[in-house]
């Protein structure tokens, strides 16, 4: 079980943007965001999008550094990845 952060890449708002996800359960994400601090309207179905500006508190604060490809190879593996197309399909 490990909370995974992915390096901020994805530019929006004036920032960029970091995906933070469990590899093994969403109550271990929620409970890991809700305890730095980040707000529940970040969360988009099976990871939190956090402001570069957070990463190094995040990763102070025991979230691993992966790179994307990984962390999509391990939320796929978890069984929490939401597609797009289940997204569409929302």
């Amino acid at each position: 079980m490990a909370i995974l952060i992915d390096q901020p890449r994805w530019p929006a708002h004036g920032t960029v943007w970091a995906h933070l996800v469990s590899d093994s359960n969403l109550h271990e994400l929620h409970a890991f965001a809700a305890q730095a601090g980040i707000p529940r309207r970040g969360f988009d179905l099976d990871h939190y999008d956090v402001p570069e500006g957070r990463y190094a508190d995040l990763v102070a604060a025991g979230a691993m550094p992966v790179s994307f490809r990984e962390m999509i190879v391990r939320l796929r593996s978890s069984g929490l990845r939401v597609t797009a197309r289940e997204r569409r399909g929302l």
